[in-house]
């Protein structure tokens, strides 16, 4: 009988990171290869929302850009409705 590996050290702290997402407020100084990992991740996971999202595009890179556009992921834009009218009816 065969065990698996245990888990490397990287793969326990994506993993953290998935969990902990919330806690996470920039990606930027992240290697790009971590980073296409754990958005990978969030995606399997279904973690992926509108403020994650603008997490990953902030790091500004092409990798994370081209993923994104390749899976045809798209900001939400929720409509804002005046409050009140300036014009009187």
């Amino acid at each position: 009988m065969r065990t698996k590996p245990p888990p490397s050290l990287l793969s326990l702290t994506i993993d953290s990171a998935v969990l902990n997402l919330s806690d996470i407020s920039d990606l930027s100084s992240i290697p790009d290869h971590i980073l296409l990992d754990l958005f990978l991740r969030i995606l399997r996971a279904g973690k992926l929302t509108e403020k994650v999202l603008r997490l990953f595009i902030a790091t500004g890179k092409d990798e994370v850009i081209s993923l994104v556009e390749a899976l045809n992921i798209r900001h939400v834009l929720t409509p804002v409705l005046p409050t009140r009218c300036s014009e009187k009816f």
